[in-house]
C-alpha cells in the first residue's frame, strides 16, 4: 500500500512537471488591442473609453473535468474610474457596469466551434453573479462541426460550468471599482492551446473622469492610459500592458450673440434679445442616448429591446451614443445604459424683476425660423440634420430599463414674433435666475455640428416704480447636467445614483445677453460762459409730473463741460424730484468757463433753459432752450432741422427729437 501511494505521488509530480514544461514550451500569451481609440470630452466626468481586448494564444493542455485556473485582471487608469455602480446586496457596493467578456459572446461572429454550438462567440451572455470571487469553471471538450480553421470532428477545449458535463459557463464578469482601478476577480482562463485557436478577453463599459486630464474645457489631446496587471493561479504574458484607450480634448464651444439694449420706459412683448450657439469641437461630441436606427428624431432616445429599439449588445460594435454595450443584469440594473443623450444647458442670471424669459423649444436657423425636425418620407430621410428638444430639467431620465421609455420633452406654449414661426416656452425665473436644458435627439457622428437656440423677453414698463430695474442679464453655457446640480467632487467618482453622462459647469465668464437701460434725457447747452463780465444761468426741469398720467420719476443729471482744453471735471445736479427745477450759475459751477455743456439726466422728460447776460443783466441778455439729443445708446444722432417731433412718420432718432 505504501509503495502504491509513493507511485501515485510520483506520477502526480510527473504530470505537474509535464504540464509546467508544456506551459513553458507554449506559454499563454495575450496581445493587447484597442480597436477604436475614441475622443473624450474634457468637460465630461463619465467619458467612455475604448474597449480593451486581450487576444490570447498558446498555453498548456488541461485535463477534461479539471478546474480552470482563475486570475484577477486589474486595469489602472491615469484618472478616476466613473463607471456606474450596480451594487449587489451583501456582495459589494463598488460592483460596476464595467464588464469583462470571454470570447465576445453573442457577437454573431463565426466561431471555430462551428455554427449552432453554444460556446465562444455563439454563446449566450451569461453573468457571473459573484463578482468579488469570480466563478469556478471546468475544462471540457466538444467536436468541431468544421470551419476555416478546424475540420469536423476535431476535439476543441471549452469552459464548462460542470466538471462532468458540457454546459456553458459564465462569460460576463462585473468589475469592482476602487478609485482609478477596475478589478475583475476570479476570471477562469482556458488556454486555447491548439494552433490557430484564440481566446478573447474584452473589457468594455469603462468610463473615466476626463476633466482631470483635459483641464476643463480648454484642452489638448491628452491620452487616457490603462495599465493592465494580472495575478492569480496562472501566468499570462501580456504584450503592450499600457494601451492608450482614449484622447481627451475640449468637446464644446459656446457663444451668445451680441447683447441687446432694452429701454425701461418701453414695454417689450416676446422681443428677440439673443441667440445661443453650441458647437461641437469634434464630430462625436454630440450623441443620442442610444444608437439611432434611422434619421427620425427621438429614434436614439429609447431603451434597447423596448419600443422597437434594437438591442445594443454586440461586443465590439461601435454605437457612437452616450450608452455603450447595454446589458440588463440578472443581479439588478442595466450595464452600459446612459440616462439620456447629450444635453446642453443655459443658465440665465441677473434677470431683472418683472422680466419674463422665453426660449425656443427646438434649435433654430435664426430667431425667426426654427429648424424642421428630421423625418423620413417614403422611407427616405428628409430634413436631415442635428436636432435638439427642450427637456424638463437636467437629470430627468429618458426612461428606465424595464419600463416604457419616457422622453421628458417640454411642449411649446406659444410662438415667437416675426410671424410666429418659432415654438417657445417660458422659463421659471427665481431670484433672478432661470435655466434651460435641451437634449440632442438627432446628430451625425461624421461631421462637426452646431445648435442655435433663440431667447426672447417680455416686460411691462413702469418707470415710476423703477420696473424693470436697470441691469445686464447674463448666461452661462455648458453640457448638462453639471454642478451645482452635482458637486464637482462627487461627480468625479463612480456612483450608483448620479446621472450618466455628467459634466463640469461652464468654466468661462458669463456672457451678456441683454441690458435694461434707464430711459435718459440728454440736453445740449451749446453756449455757456462766465468770462469778460458775462455769466450763464442754467435750469433743468423734471417734467414727469404732468396731466397725462406719466409716472413720476426722479434722478440726477451729470453735467459734462467742454471748452477744448482744460475741461472742468464732470459735475452733478444731485437728485431732481419730479415736478421741480434745478438751477445753477456757470460762475458757481465752473468759474472761468467758456464752452458748451451736455447734461445726461437719468429720467425721462427733462427740459433745459439757459440765460446768458452781463452781470446783473443791465445791457445784454439772451435765453435759449437746451437741445434734446437722442440717447446714442438707443438711436441715431442725425440732426433734424426744424425740430421734427415725429409726426407723420418723421425720423425721431436725432437731435431735437420730441418726447
Amino acid at each position: 500500500m505504501v509503495s502504491f501511494r509513493r507511485l501515485a505521488i510520483a506520477m502526480a509530480l510527473l504530470v505537474v512537471i509535464a504540464g509546467m514544461a508544456s506551459a513553458q514550451n507554449n506559454p499563454l500569451t495575450c496581445q493587447t488591442n484597442v480597436a477604436v481609440t475614441p475622443t473624450l470630452r474634457s468637460e465630461g466626468f463619465t467619458e467612455q473609453t475604448g474597449d480593451v481586448t486581450l487576444i490570447c494564444t498558446g498555453g498548456a493542455n488541461q485535463a477534461v473535468g479539471s478546474q480552470l485556473p482563475q486570475v484577477n485582471i486589474a486595469l489602472f487608469y491615469n484618472t478616476a474610474v466613473t463607471s456606474r455602480l450596480l451594487p449587489i446586496s451583501n456582495v459589494s457596493n463598488n460592483t460596476s457596469e464595467a464588464l469583462l467578456l470571454l470570447d465576445d459572446p453573442g457577437s454573431g461572429v463565426s466561431s471555430y466551434y462551428g455554427p449552432g454550438i453554444a460556446f465562444g462567440t455563439q454563446a449566450a451572455q451569461i453573468l457571473c453573479t459573484t463578482p468579488t470571487t469570480g466563478c469556478i469553471e471546468f475544462a471540457q471538450s466538444i467536436a468541431s462541426t468544421g470551419s476555416a480553421s478546424f475540420t469536423a470532428g476535431t476535439l476543441l477545449a471549452v469552459a464548462s460550468s460542470s466538471p462532468t458535463a458540457v454546459t456553458t459557463g459564465a462569460n460576463v464578469f462585473q468589475g469592482v471599482v476602487s478609485g482609478n482601478t477596475i478589478t475583475f476577480y476570479g476570471v477562469p482562463i482556458l488556454a486555447p492551446v491548439t494552433t490557430g485557436a484564440t481566446r478573447t478577453i474584452r473589457i468594455t463599459n469603462a468610463r473615466v473622469n476626463a476633466t482631470s486630464l483635459g483641464g476643463g474645457s480648454a484642452a489638448g489631446a491628452t491620452p487616457v492610459i490603462a495599465s493592465i496587471s494580472i495575478s492569480g493561479a496562472t501566468s499570462l504574458q501580456i504584450s503592450n500592458a499600457t494601451p492608450t484607450v482614449g484622447f481627451v480634448q475640449s468637446g464644446l464651444s459656446a457663444s451668445a450673440s451680441g447683447s441687446s439694449n432694452r429701454q425701461q420706459c418701453s414695454s417689450d412683448t416676446k422681443t428677440s434679445v439673443n441667440t445661443l450657439t453650441f458647437s461641437e469641437n469634434f464630430p462625436t461630441a454630440f450623441k443620442t442616448r442610444v444608437s439611432a436606427q434611422n434619421n427620425v428624431s427621438f429614434s436614439g432616445q429609447g431603451i434597447p429591446g423596448q419600443n422597437g429599439q434594437p438591442n445594443q449588445n454586440v461586443p465590439g460594435a461601435i454605437y457612437n451614443s452616450e450608452s455603450n454595450f447595454v446589458l440588463p443584469l440578472s443581479t439588478g440594473g442595466t450595464a452600459g445604459l446612459a440616462d439620456f443623450g447629450t444635453r446642453l444647458r443655459a443658465v440665465f442670471n441677473n434677470v431683472p424683476t418683472g422680466v419674463r424669459i422665453f426660449v425656443s423649444t427646438v434649435n433654430v436657423n435664426n430667431n425667426a425660423f426654427p429648424v424642421p425636425a428630421p423625418t423620413t418620407v417614403g422611407g427616405n430621410a428628409a430634413n436631415t440634420g442635428v436636432y435638439a428638444q427642450l427637456v424638463n430639467g437636467e437629470t430627468q431620465s429618458d426612461g428606465n430599463a424595464g419600463v416604457s421609455g419616457f422622453f421628458p420633452a417640454v411642449a411649446s406654449t406659444d410662438f415667437g414674433p416675426n410671424g410666429g414661426n418659432v415654438p417657445i416656452a417660458e422659463l421659471q425665473v427665481q431670484n433672478g435666475s432661470a435655466s434651460a436644458v435641451w437634449e440632442v435627439v438627432n446628430t451625425n457622428p461624421n461631421q462637426n455640428e452646431s445648435l442655435k437656440f433663440a431667447v426672447y423677453e417680455t416686460f411691462s414698463s413702469n418707470v415710476a416704480q423703477n420696473s424693470p430695474p436697470p441691469g445686464t442679464s447674463t448666461v452661462n453655457l455648458s453640457f448638462a447636467p453639471a454642478p451645482p446640480t452635482y458637486s464637482a467632487s462627487s461627480s468625479a467618482a463612480a456612483s450608483s445614483s448620479l446621472a450618466i453622462p455628467r459634466f463640469i459647469a461652464d468654466p468661462n465668464a458669463a456672457r451678456n445677453i441683454f441690458t435694461i437701460n434707464i430711459c435718459r434725457t440728454i440736453l445740449l447747452y451749446p453756449y455757456v460762459t462766465n468770462i469778460q463780465g458775462f455769466d450763464t444761468g442754467l435750469a433743468i426741469a423734471n417734467t414727469t409730473t404732468d396731466p397725462f398720467g406719466t409716472g413720476a420719476q426722479s434722478g440726477s443729471c451729470d453735467l459734462n463741460w467742454y471748452q477744448g482744453t482744460n475741461n472742468p471735471a464732470k459735475g452733478t445736479s444731485g437728485t431732481i424730484p419730479t415736478g421741480t427745477i434745478y438751477t445753477t450759475l456757470a460762475s458757481t459751477a465752473v468759474p472761468g468757463f467758456n464752452g458748451y455743456m451736455i447734461a445726461v439726466c437719468n429720467f425721462q422728460f427733462a427740459h433745459g433753459f439757459a440765460f446768458v447776460s452781463d452781470v446783473g443783466a443791465r445791457n445784454l441778455a439772451m435765453g435759449y432752450l437746451a437741445v434734446v439729443i437722442a440717447d446714442p445708446g438707443t438711436g441715431s444722432r442725425v440732426a433734424q432741422p426744424g425740430g421734427c417731433i415725429g409726426v407723420g412718420g418723421c425720423n425721431t432718432g436725432g437731435e431735437q427729437g420730441g418726447h
